[in-house]
């Protein structure tokens, strides 16, 4: 009982540090904010190049991941997993360096990727609301389902020319949503700022009764 305790007040203590730093550097989040933003903004304004750029730096991630696992399976010569470190390498290296040659190929295969995310998480949500009686938000939980079934239909129509903008817009709307959340944490941490210069003040202005 005493540890549960103290780990929450741990955990108050580390929340309570970090909206400290939050508010006295509510600019800089406030920037980050409106800088995603705007480059969201870009990136759905121009999805192909910005599905190109996701395509590219996703290449270049597996490059170095398989370059990584490579190293790490000859440095660990005697493990049995050795091999399949190798095999892992091999298969990263070639999927990063196919898809930084030839982009527009990793965007198609990016787009199969969401198009089988969307299916799977529709199905998933729908099954569940159907399952789950007493599930909270039961009936939202159905109709993201549905959603996500329907914009997995329509991108499948689409392809490949969906390809073309589908990775970009969504890059870009996730940009956004990441910048909206940032200014919300940036604003709600002025106020928090501004509250507790005014207590302070009036408790600097009130005239001791000792």
């Amino acid at each position: 009982m005493n540890e549960t305790v103290g780990g929450s007040g741990l955990v108050e203590k580390v929340v309570d540090l970090d909206m400290k730093v939050v508010r006295d550097r509510w600019g800089w989040f406030m920037a980050l904010g409106i800088l995603l933003i705007v480059l969201g903004m870009i990136a759905i304004g121009g999805p192909l190049a910005s599905g190109v750029a996701v395509s590219l730096l996703i290449g270049w991630l597996l490059v170095i991941s398989g370059v990584a696992h490579g190293i790490h399976a000859f440095q660990s010569s005697g493990w049995r997993g050795g091999l399949v470190q190798i095999l892992c390498g091999l298969l990263y290296l070639g999927v990063g360096v196919m898809m930084i040659r030839n982009p527009i190929t990793g965007l198609l295969a990016l787009t199969v990727t969401v198009l089988v995310y969307f299916v799977v998480s529709g199905i998933f949500k729908i099954i569940l609301a159907i399952r789950v009686e007493h599930l909270p938000q039961r009936g939202w939980v159905t109709v993201s389902g549905i959603m996500s079934l329907v914009l997995a239909i329509y991108i499948g129509s689409q392809f490949p020319t969906s390809a073309l903008w589908v990775i970009g817009m969504l890059f870009g709307i996730e940009m956004i949503f990441s910048g909206w959340s940032f200014v919300m944490i940036a604003q709600a941490a002025r106020s928090g700022q501004k509250s507790g210069n005014a207590t302070q003040s009036n408790e600097i202005g009130e005239p001791s009764t000792g």
